[in-house]
């Protein structure tokens, strides 16, 4: 993958979950900057995405700790290189923990 294709595969996903958190009834913030995207919610803890160009890596941190994630064309998607969990399974269950809500984002 080139580093072309992983910022655009990165941009449209950070979009998508900005996108989505918007259709929410659950109060999160979102700040995007830099490669990053900061979630922040009402107990103010955070959950931040980070993109690593040069290990074509996203990362995120949030209280359960931090996750690199790297992307499986022939899946379409990124997973866990700890614990081959998908992306957005993992990010869900920090985001309802963290938020105390139920959360399900629809990326699409």
């Amino acid at each position: 993958m080139t580093e072309a294709e992983f910022n655009e595969l990165l941009d449209e996903l950070m979009v998508a979950i900005e996108d989505a958190i918007d259709e929410l009834d659950v109060d999160i913030d979102c700040e995007s900057g830099n490669g990053m995207l900061t979630m922040q919610f009402e107990n103010r803890s955070q959950i931040i995405l980070s993109r690593q160009p040069a290990l074509r890596q996203l990362w995120l941190a949030a209280k359960s700790g931090g996750f690199h994630f790297n992307y499986q064309s022939n899946e379409e998607q990124w997973v866990c290189d700890s614990t081959n969990e998908a992306f957005i399974s993992m990010l869900n269950r920090f985001m309802s923990e963290q938020s105390g809500d139920e959360v399900e984002l629809e990326l699409g």
